[in-house]
């Protein structure tokens, strides 16, 4: 939710900067502040619901991802060579399918959508890209726990 508000405030200041006619009869200026209180609002409410699951989670001892994007990009080709070594099981299969089927669905020129439609035609791909980046995040986060684990090491929470 984060990832998809600060896309939709992106696309509002994209608006307001660039766009100079009508967004499907309403003014630019309209739709570029719309965006982007609509992307701030997104934000701000999935930064508080991130933080209530995290605290649920923790209550509950189960795992939580942990390390920042760096970390996380960093542990992704570990994570990938041990789940399919079979090393770390928590991981499905299914899950890395779907990752590849997303990366073919954002690069093929085919869309359930068009993208020549204004801002619905690009939705899709930003749904899946957004999917795609919080999957892929949430299950390295996962794997650096996982691995502080076996180091010996407490995981952060």
């Amino acid at each position: 939710m984060v990832y998809f508000g600060g896309l939709l405030a992106v696309l509002g200041v994209g608006t307001l900067l660039f766009r100079d006619g009508d967004v499907v009869g309403l003014p630019a200026v309209a739709v570029g502040v719309g965006l982007l209180v609509i992307g701030a609002g997104v934000s701000a409410f999935g930064f508080v619901r991130r933080r209530k699951v995290r605290a649920r989670k923790i209550a509950k001892g189960e795992p939580v991802p942990v390390g920042d994007v760096i970390e996380r990009a960093r542990a992704l080709p570990r994570l990938i060579r041990a789940a399919r070594k079979g090393e770390y099981g928590e991981l499905p299969k299914s899950r890395m399918t779907l990752w590849v089927l997303a990366l073919i669905y954002l690069v093929s020129p085919f869309d359930i959508l068009p993208d020549l439609l204004p801002i619905i035609g690009v939705t899709d791909d930003a749904g899946v890209a957004v999917w795609l980046l919080t999957s892929v995040s949430t299950a390295a986060g996962l794997f650096i726990n996982h691995e502080r684990k076996q180091v010996g090491q407490r995981p952060l929470d």
